[in-house]
């Protein structure tokens, strides 16, 4: 399990409560993270909850459960560096109908969405964050044990001392309980590629 008194706020929520290697988090309304693409605005003051290291190679594994039932709420697993740097992987809430199951990446202050649509009744996942070096792998379970690939990215300024751990946000006049259970950090379950070399230098 992780030391979860390695972990700072970079801005609290509403309320926080750690318990039994839980973290319960109930949200502030109009907090969001997203850099200007598509969208133009520049949001930057959701509560991420983050340990520091320099490891190179390792996987970091969350359970989320959330209460969430307001259009855009969101909890979920975040590597972040700064407001122009920074990755995560979510469940946002749309309607009744269905919500968004998704990752984003931004690099240099602009981000991405990709994101696939999953029933509104689902309000509990797993995340898993793989660092090598300076690339990442994104990965989501419905069990903790069976994990699907979400993405490959890569960060630019990802290379040195990162952050990451969790983060949960309302970017409307809304606000939910999420609680974060079940975190471990241990080897990299991301495995070297072993398909088409390099090209020469």
């Amino acid at each position: 399990m992780v030391d979860i008194s390695k972990f700072e706020w970079t801005r609290e929520p509403a309320r926080c409560e750690v318990k039994d290697g839980a973290v319960e988090v109930v949200t502030k309304p109009h907090t969001d993270l997203w850099q200007r693409t598509y969208y133009h605005f520049c949001n930057d003051n959701a509560p991420v909850f983050q340990m520091r290291t320099d490891e190179k190679f390792f996987s970091f594994t969350v359970k989320t459960e959330f209460e969430s039932e307001h259009r855009f709420d969101q909890c979920g697993i975040i590597l972040y560096l700064d407001s122009d740097n920074w990755l995560k992987a979510s469940i946002e809430y749309e309607n009744e109908a269905f919500q968004h199951l998704g990752s984003v990446v931004t690099n240099h202050g602009y981000s991405d969405w990709a994101t696939t649509e999953i029933p509104a009744a689902v309000k509990s996942m797993w995340y898993r964050l793989s660092r090598r070096e300076d690339d990442f792998r994104l990965e989501c379970s419905e069990d903790g044990v069976h994990f699907a690939q979400m993405r490959v990215c890569h960060l630019w300024e990802g290379a040195g001392e990162i952050r990451f751990g969790v983060y949960a946000c309302s970017p409307e006049d809304s606000s939910f309980r999420a609680v974060f259970s079940h975190m471990e950090v241990g080897e990299c379950q991301w495995p070297a590629h072993d398909g088409q070399p390099p090209d020469e230098a």
